[in-house]
């Protein structure tokens, strides 16, 4: 059980980051590369990131385990609410002290029984002792790894934490930082003045007046993530939620029902997340009608939609959103 304990001025300060960090999901998604649970999800991600890699598994094992710890450094902290994109993530990683590096590291043995260590031992003695040209070897390896596995993906992965911020955008508006921490995943449970959240060992995390940040992760998978570190930025990592995956990957015959004035308004009027009320209000159309056409955009993977509540929310996927740009093509970092 991880509890983390919320004072009133920590309450004000929860956030929400702002986009993806794409160091969290380069490494969150390694711990799914190697799991063969959430199929319905992963697979077909799987194997295709497989068939791009080129050894990149092996020596990233050394430093990221199949569960339990890995070294707090992998994943840098940004400043805000702001994640880091690649580049940045890469440049803080490559300035992280070499003490640190060494602490951080000589802890992976400490946590993984002999049995289950990660083969890689030279890579992780030679960072152990500050060596440059093994942390520069590391940085090349996630960065090829995220160019195979992450990068073609991007657009989906960012289109899923923005729903997840609509929704709770719409929970912080509606009943403040209460209502946001009431809204998360299932697994996380808000008892004012403790958050507590499903986790393989035991933890106590005191914020201690520094807020928290909550970063939704694509890559993240049944439980939250936190520093082990207390003394860093406190971050809250959590999976968002994915749609259930369609049953067919043949076109339905929504393609043919794609027409017509009311459906673009429907569309446009989407924007950045509306329940199915307002978006009959928006377009002057009833309840029923409005339902049926967001069942129609999002059969045409142009809509997402999510729980919120009692009702649902609706927000626009990349595809949608270029559809409404005039096909104008997407923005990867």
């Amino acid at each position: 059980m991880l509890r983390i304990h919320v004072s009133g001025v920590d309450l004000s300060r929860v956030r929400m980051a702002t986009r993806p960090d794409a160091m969290w999901e380069t490494i969150l998604s390694f711990h799914r590369l190697r799991d063969r649970r959430g199929s319905t999800v992963f697979g077909k991600w799987r194997k295709e990131s497989r068939t791009r890699l080129n050894g990149e598994a092996r020596l990233l094992s050394a430093v990221v385990p199949p569960r339990g710890y890995f070294p707090d450094f992998l994943t840098p902290s940004g400043e805000g609410a702001e994640p880091f994109g690649l580049d940045a993530g890469m440049e803080a990683l490559r300035d992280t002290p070499a003490d640190r590096i060494r602490e951080e590291v000589g802890l992976l043995a400490g946590d993984a029984p002999r049995a289950r260590r990660p083969s890689g031992g030279a890579l992780t003695e030679a960072l152990a002792e500050g060596q440059t040209e093994p942390l520069g070897r590391l940085i090349s390896t996630l960065r090829a790894y995220h160019r195979a596995a992450v990068e073609p993906y991007w657009p989906h992965i960012r289109a899923s934490v923005e729903a997840d911020r609509a929704v709770r955008g719409r929970a912080l508006l509606d009943g403040g930082a209460d209502e946001l921490l009431a809204t998360l995943p299932p697994m996380i449970r808000w008892r004012a003045p403790v958050l507590e959240a499903d986790y393989p060992v035991d933890r106590e995390l005191r914020l201690d007046g520094r807020g928290l940040l909550l970063q939704p992760s694509y890559f993240c998978r049944g439980t939250p993530v936190v520093y082990r570190d207390p003394c860093l930025p406190p971050v809250l990592v959590y999976p968002v939620t994915h749609p259930r995956a369609p049953a067919t990957a043949e076109p339905g015959p929504w393609l043919g029902r794609l027409v017509g004035h009311t459906r673009s308004a429907v569309l446009r009027s989407i924007g950045n997340g509306c329940t199915t009320s307002e978006l009959a209000r928006r377009t002057g159309v009833s309840l029923a009608s409005a339902s049926q056409h967001a069942c129609v955009l999002r059969e045409a993977g142009l809509v997402r939609t999510l729980r919120h509540g009692s009702s649902v929310l609706h927000t626009l996927t990349p595809l949608g959103s270029a559809l409404l740009r005039g096909g104008a093509p997407l923005a990867v970092p």
